[in-house]
């Protein structure tokens, strides 16, 4: 099979835990361009939470919030927003539990709660800026993306029958957050609506990533691999498992892909 498209996921795939690029990645992706096949990044990560991985990589194309925002080459080419409706109920019943959210929209993203301890956890484990303070920004902006904080054993108050939220899907992320997408959302759809864009089969297409939120995208591609350091649960969905990120992974992949 010749492969058309890469997609990389970011935390634990393109950076490793002190997230930062390791320089055989760096070198892979470029010579992997260098050929012009279409790369993009393909992660959880609101998009101004990657701009500077994207820069130092070289890549203008991506699929954020776990699918739901894509941009090909500056220009967005699917959109799902969560709706206004939803989202009220959300945060109230989060509310109702002392539990913070961080809205996000394709430009910004705010905390319903100002200097809370879960999110700046959170964020600060990405080695990025913790998001200001905005009550309701859900009116303010369509949201792709929320950020719920509860620890696991909460996480019935809000996946229960109880309280069905049949229009969303839950990811755990981080010990105390998990995402909040658009139910049937994930880094699939995002990559089935880009492929589709530019004409290119499923099957022509290759994915890396290591987390429960990769799981998705890896069976979709035509060959999804899996991190060495990647979650147990995760490696079943890859068709091969390369190196961890520190240890030449992303070079290693692309080599077994045919691609470098």
């Amino acid at each position: 099979m010749k492969y058309k498209a890469v997609f990389f996921d970011i935390d634990g795939t393109l950076v490793n835990e002190e997230k930062q690029i390791p320089q055989d990645t760096i070198d892979a992706i470029r010579e992997l361009r260098e050929k012009d096949i279409p790369v993009f990044i393909a992660t959880g990560r609101a998009p101004y939470y990657f701009t500077h991985y994207a820069d130092q990589l070289g890549i203008d194309s991506f699929v954020s919030f776990n699918g739901s925002y894509v941009e090909y080459k500056g220009q967005p080419v699917y959109e799902r927003a969560i709706s206004k409706e939803t989202l009220e109920r959300l945060e109230t019943l989060a509310l109702s539990h002392n539990h913070p959210i961080v809205m996000q929209g394709s430009q910004a993203g705010y905390a319903n709660f100002e200097d809370h301890e879960a999110v700046a956890e959170s964020f600060y484990s990405l080695r990025v800026e913790v998001p200001g303070y905005r009550t309701h920004y859900w009116k303010e902006a369509s949201v792709y993306q929320a950020l719920l904080y509860c620890q696991e054993q909460e996480e019935h108050i809000y996946t229960s029958a109880e309280t069905p939220f049949d229009d969303l899907h839950f990811v755990r992320w981080h010990r105390v957050a998990m995402d909040v997408i658009p139910a049937g959302g994930s880094k699939a759809k995002g990559i089935e609506a880009v492929l589709k864009h530019l004409g290119i089969k499923r099957e022509e297409a290759v994915a890396f990533g290591d987390g429960l939120n990769d799981k998705e995208m890896l069976s979709y591609v035509g060959l999804g691999i899996a991190m060495g350091n990647a979650h147990e649960e995760v490696k079943p969905f890859a068709k091969y498992v390369t190196h961890s990120v520190d240890e030449g992974g992303i070079r290693h992949g692309l080599q077994y892909a045919g691609l470098l």
